[in-house]
């Protein structure tokens, strides 16, 4: 029985997990949000924590602890000068797990991983490039009338290659 037993082994050895936790983590500090399974991001949730509170603390003792474990200098330094800061008044629960449902190959669990005082400007800038990309096709509408006069020119071609198509290599018919 797994009575009192808390580390998600994830199917890995220790130390391979420990590098991939480490690295969700790293990853979830420079892109701002990660799709994972549902299981890795449970086990990301408290190291992610845990982190941004050695951020909140901002001691070169919590640096060097933070370093320690994520191996990523540009991800500590993001982590005390951007992350932390703005966790400031809030005591826990810095990320949020979205469950996004089943993943197509192999029907695993998948989910967002975030952080909760995220600026929310990254989501809207790929609406509007979408918006961008539909007014371009409005001009090849006003075009299609041009393309039907070569179409009738076509209807007339193949009438006059019909007698052409006699195919001889298949044998006699």
């Amino acid at each position: 029985m797994r009575h009192q037993k808390k580390t998600v082994k994830l199917g890995r050895k220790a130390e391979h997990r420990k590098a991939l936790l480490a690295n969700q983590v790293c990853n979830l500090i420079e892109h701002q949000r990660i799709k994972t399974t549902l299981a890795k991001a449970k086990a990301v949730r408290p190291l992610a924590e845990k982190m941004v509170t050695l951020g909140k603390n901002g001691t070169l003792h919590a640096r060097r602890t933070a370093f320690s474990t994520l191996r990523h200098k540009d991800a500590v330094k993001k982590l005390f000068d951007e992350i932390a800061p703005r966790s400031t008044e809030r005591n826990g629960g810095y990320t949020r797990i979205v469950r996004l449902g089943q993943r197509k190959s192999d029907s695993a669990s998948m989910a967002f991983i975030e952080w909760v005082d995220a600026a929310v400007v990254v989501e809207e800038q790929p609406a509007e490039d979408k918006a961008k990309k539909k007014e371009p096709k409005v001009e090849p509408k006003q075009k299609e009338p041009k393309r039907e006069e070569p179409k009738a020119k076509e209807k007339e071609a193949p009438a006059a290659e019909e007698p052409k198509k006699k195919r001889r290599w298949f044998g006699k018919k």
